[in-house]
């Protein structure tokens, strides 16, 4: 594989290549510091692999090992992939295969605790935090500017649990009647990836046309923190007091006219006889109107209501169902490459003979990772280490020092796991 070929190599950079900004064109601030790399693998291979201090052969095994690499973990999480989908099958409400209803309570209970914890697995691969009832049940209690009062009946799920990753504060522009309605600049808390998996079980909130017995799986992105409960089924709508005010003012104004209006048709009656039941009639009819157009405004409310939700999770919902597996997955498998590629990278390169402690690696990693995302990243060190000491890329002595394999033992390991992994 020619160095000099800017086509057939995707891991050299060209002078096309996008820029990295330094941390110091960044401002790192309103992110919390997170174990997630979002640096692109083939973008991670390309950084390490512009080291000077590599001859062109070294560069050349380095990616070569990077490949290998990347067929032993994807083999890996094929595995994964496959147990998944098997328990799955049984749960999918977007199913196509058919005879896995025929399966006994006690065959889909089995298969329902191997699928929660084989997900929750992978999204700890992933890197996604896994939320407590508590600040879930937290975020329902309230809603931002551009969320919905709901309220929540957790009483209908048999299982629920929400995972989070990237936890960030943005810059949103609204308009508020406090203001004059003038724009303005807030900050939010957002999870940048939110993923729901929740069974419902028999609950007045539910019509016959839920299934109970599937599993549901949701994936969206850029979710205020407060909004959570807008992502969650078998929620109500909860008007605010301008909202109940909205209604009720026209209604008792009109009514109190109405009713003032009736009296002195009442009055009128007993002196025109005919002329004056019209009138008290027409009072009764007029009270009546007022009280259908009351109904239908709380009910133009509603809708309100619900477009503002549909509206806002449209563009926010990125995959359901068995799409969140695939997605969960690819992104759990690149995260661990990431991870070994470079922790591997430089203990080989900057660790010498004399290897690095886990705090030395961990330094190293993170100080790479902010220069070239201009954040701070929680690097996982210690699950990176377990990794390369299972790949057989890395050796560690009795005083805890660690050390990289050379490149040519470090693809001879990683061949045999590429293609053969139950080594």
């Amino acid at each position: 594989m020619p160095l000099d070929d800017q086509i057939s190599n995707p891991y050299v950079a060209s002078e096309t290549a996008p820029r990295v900004e330094s941390s110091e064109e960044r401002d790192d601030s309103r992110r919390t510091a997170e174990q997630f790399i979002p640096l692109r693998r083939a973008r991670l291979i390309q950084l390490l692999a512009e080291d000077e201090t590599l001859t062109a052969a070294e560069r050349d095994q380095f990616v070569y090992w990077c490949e290998q690499l990347m067929v032993a973990v994807h083999n890996e999480y094929h595995q994964r992939l496959e147990a998944i989908k098997e328990d799955y099958d049984l749960f999918n409400p977007d199913v196509a295969t058919l005879g896995e209803l025929e399966s006994t309570s006690e065959v889909r209970d089995e298969a329902a605790t191997r699928l929660f914890a084989n997900l929750t697995s992978v999204l700890k691969s992933a890197n996604y935090r896994r939320l407590s009832h508590d600040e879930i049940e937290t975020a329902a209690e309230a809603a931002s500017d551009w969320g919905v009062n709901l309220n929540v009946e957790f009483e209908v799920f048999e299982h629920l649990e929400v995972f989070s990753r990237g936890d960030v504060v943005t810059s949103r522009e609204r308009r508020h009647w406090r203001t004059g309605y003038r724009r303005e600049q807030i900050d939010v808390p957002v999870y940048e990836r939110l993923v729901v998996l929740f069974q419902l079980r028999d609950h007045k909130r539910l019509d016959n046309t839920v299934n109970t017995r599937a599993i549901y799986l949701k994936l969206f992105k850029n979710i205020p923190k407060q909004d959570i409960d807008m992502l969650l089924p078998c929620a109500y709508f909860q008007m605010s007091w301008l909202d109940h005010g909205k209604v009720i003012v026209p209604t008792m104004s009109g009514f109190v006219l109405a009713v003032a209006k009736g009296f002195s048709a009442a009055i009128g009656a007993l002196f025109t006889g005919f002329a004056g039941v019209l009138a008290f009639s027409g009072f009764v009819i007029g009270t009546a109107g007022y009280g259908v157009k009351s109904f239908l405004g709380y009910l133009r409310t509603k809708d309100k209501y619900q477009l503002n939700l549909t509206r806002s999770l449209y563009y926010q919902n990125l995959d359901n169902n068995a799409g969140v597996t695939f997605r969960i997955l690819d992104e759990a498998e690149e995260q661990e490459c990431r991870e070994v590629i470079l922790a591997y990278a430089l203990l080989r390169r900057r660790a010498g003979q004399e290897g690095w402690l886990e705090d030395e690696l961990d330094a190293a990693a993170e100080g790479f990772l902010r220069d070239a995302l201009g954040f701070q990243v929680d690097f996982e060190v210690a699950d990176a280490l377990q990794k390369l000491v299972r790949l057989r890329c890395a050796t560690v002595d009795e005083t805890g020092h660690w050390r990289a394999a050379s490149l040519p033992d470090a693809r001879k390991a990683i061949a045999v796991v590429a293609y053969n992994p139950q080594s």
